[in-house]
């Protein structure tokens, strides 16, 4: 349980509203927290810089996060992005170069403030978290340090669009979040009476989100733009990078700590994508603290603990029970100070029908394998939020519908950390295929945990700026790494790897049902074993923060996840809920600003299980914002399916202002597969 603190060194005022005026003339409205005495007394400067509007979007957690630091000394402003919240303009894409140039000037006018001491940090989450590491690589004077928290450095591999050069099919859910997100008009009371007209030109002028990103399904110039990775000697000032296992962005950390050559630190917990103050699963941390630590150091030349200890914090997972809720996790934080590879030994296991061995097979042995469309129902979310129900199942239906491999019961316990990595010869009797891994922990009574997984499109063999089909019959090698963890299996408890064709509904069919003939005699499995195991006491495990915005909650809400079967015709559907709020966070007026907000989202996934191209996607949104006499509702409906060349994407937006329709929208894409 986290604590509110009351009292701090300084003195704090909240500004609600700070225009920053760009050199185009743009308006970028900020909120401003500032220690009192930093008129007399210059204070360092930390900027969040994201789309998701300071005044109704992310209040809940910026007050109480916002606050603590500047109760600790600093200025902290929380700016929207041009074209979103009360910011003029409009928002484009996401992370475009418009998007760091109006940052570059943010930063050089913070520093320049007769309140600021001429530094600037720069943190975020997500979005947040992906700009601070494009700002870092941009390397403006005035920028001294960044925190980055559940981000990526791989826009392509490791983000919310594509994964292995599948399409998953979340982008469709962020689209359409973004869409729900971007219809809120802005605040009368900040903007003045044109903020009617400029909400309608917004609307007018905002793009169909999903299908800008599935129009580049290559690892192209697009994609490359704004991953860092591309140049890591770009980054120059000291990075603290923080994510979580149940998080799908915790890869990044892995090559940021092994490629930057700057100042470095790295915590990894097991929360999902949510700032560790709040961290779930549990344990939270007092990443508040940690962070005031981090800033000290770096922007105020505190001789300080921040870069003391070892580069990586990891929690390290023991073997637990699966379940789709995990509310706590059970393991212990280690210490990683070197590199990845380093910290680690390659230890290699074997497929042979049936099982994993540690001797290699002595003669070829082809299996085939071809899963049906239902495998990967009992996987959870790619994306963890913090949300109950989230987390996978019993992975034993799943595994049932694979081919599994299984070890002996392990004579003593067996810790990894990094990535996995799985290599085999196959051949597919289809020009487009994918191969999907999971790599789980199988406890003495049969449950089975997944441990980690990955997966890749065939077509992509050659490298994924091309596709390249293959040629049905014709032996090729498979190399695939497995996502990035931490894991402690116990001694008695069985490795098993899976492996299948198809992942629904996490990731959109192939467009024909291929079936791969996989030579085991060649299948590896390469185990990155620990070294050794330091176990430490971990990051501050008080999570501090200052008090909570104003709120009251007008209706709980919760999320609803249910499995359906069609007997008769074969087929499955996965309904997701959000109902009085995406992540259950209910209906709630903001009281200080008296405005309340209500977000509903409904998704329901269909696929016939021999038949990849009935998959079918409808996803139906409800976004409703304001108080009275200033009341919006937006309807939002989309829809994909996909036939063999081509996947196929609509959508509908209805939007009212105080009860009378002011604005509709219809989309329609072709996109090429």
């Amino acid at each position: 349980m986290k604590t509110l603190v009351s009292e701090f060194p300084f003195s704090v005022s909240v500004t609600e509203q700070v225009w920053i005026t760009l050199q185009d003339g743009t308006r970028l409205a900020a909120r401003m927290w500032l220690p009192l005495s930093a008129s007399q007394q210059p204070v360092p400067a930390i900027l969040e810089y994201i789309p998701y509007r300071k005044r109704d979007g992310t209040r809940t957690r910026d007050e109480p996060m916002h606050g603590y630091f500047a109760g600790h000394g600093y200025a902290v402003l929380r700016v929207d992005m041009r074209g979103s919240g009360e910011s003029e303009g409009q928002l484009a894409d996401e992370y475009l170069l418009q998007e760091q140039e109006d940052a570059l000037e943010v930063i050089d006018w913070i520093s320049q403030q007769a309140w600021c001491s001429g530094a600037v940090g720069m943190m975020g989450k997500s979005w947040g978290g992906f700009n601070c590491l494009q700002l870092a690589a941009r390397r403006p004077p005035a920028l001294k340090a960044i925190i980055t928290v559940c981000s990526t450095d791989d826009r392509y591999n490791d983000d919310i669009h594509y994964k292995g050069g599948c399409l998953l099919n979340d982008n469709l859910w962020w689209g359409g979040i973004m869409l729900a997100y971007q219809s809120r008009p802005q605040d009368p009371e900040l903007v003045g009476d044109s903020a009617y007209q400029q909400w309608l030109a917004r609307l007018e002028n905002m793009p169909f989100f999903p299908a800008l990103w599935m129009e580049h399904p290559l690892k192209d110039a697009y994609w490359k733009h704004g991953s860092v990775g591309e140049d890591w000697q770009a980054i120059q000032c000291p990075v603290l990078a923080v994510g979580g296992w149940a998080d799908a962005y915790s890869n990044a950390i892995f090559r940021l700590m092994d490629n930057l050559d700057v100042p470095r630190r790295a915590i990894i917990g097991p929360w999902a994508h949510i700032y560790p103050q709040d961290g779930t699963p549990q344990p939270a941390i007092g990443f508040l603290q940690e962070a005031v630590s981090w800033w000290d150091h770096w922007l105020k030349q505190v001789n300080n603990e921040a870069m003391d200890g070892p580069r990586v914090q990891v929690w390290l997972n023991d073997s637990q029970r699966p379940g789709s809720q995990r509310p706590q996790a059970t393991g212990e934080w280690i210490a990683i100070d070197s590199d990845t590879q380093d910290a680690t030994t390659d230890q290699r296991l074997y497929l042979q029908p049936k099982t994993l061995s540690t001797a290699p097979a002595v003669k070829d042995n082809w299996q085939l394998i071809c899963t049906p469309q239902n495998h990967g129902l009992f996987a959870g979310e790619w994306m963890g939020a913090g949300v109950l129900g989230e987390s996978p199942c019993d992975q034993r239906m799943d595994d049932g519908l694979a081919e599994s491999y299984d070890s002996t019961p392990l004579e003593q316990s067996l810790s990894i950390y990094g990535f996995t990595r799985f290599s085999v010869q196959l051949s597919s009797d289809k020009p487009a295929a994918m191969l999907y891994v999971r790599l789980s922990d199988v406890a003495p009574d049969g449950a089975s945990t997944r441990v980690t997984h990955g997966w890749m499109n065939l077509n992509h063999l050659q490298g994924q700026h091309k596709s390249v089909a293959l040629t049905p019959g014709e032996n090729v090698t498979v190399e695939l790494k497995l996502d990035g963890i931490a894991w402690r299996f116990a001694a008695g408890h069985r490795l098993r790897i899976s492996l299948a064709t198809t992942f629904w509904p996490m990731i959109w069919p192939m467009a024909e049902q291929a079936t791969l003939r996989v030579n085991l005699a060649s299948a590896v499995l390469h185990l990155p074993v620990c070294n050794r195991v330091d176990a430490i006491a971990g990051p501050n495990p008080q999570p501090k923060t200052a008090a909570d915005t104003p709120l009251t909650l007008l209706s709980p809400g919760r999320v609803d996840r249910e499995l359906h079967y069609d007997v008769v015709n074969d087929s499955w559907q996965s309904v997701t809920n959000g109902v009085g709020g995406v992540f259950g966070e209910g209906v709630y007026r903001f009281d200080d600003i008296n405005t309340t907000v209500d977000h509903s989202l409904r998704r329901q996934l269909t696929v016939h299980n021999q038949d990849p191209l009935s998959a079918h996607y409808l996803l139906t949104q409800s976004m409703k914002i304001g108080r009275e006499g200033w009341w919006t509702e937006t309807d939002i409906t989309l829809e994909m399916r996909s036939d063999l060349t081509h996947l196929i994407i609509s959508g509908e937006m209805q939007v009212q202002h105080n009860g009378e329709a002011v604005f509709s929208r219809t989309w329609h894409r072709r996109i090429a597969r």
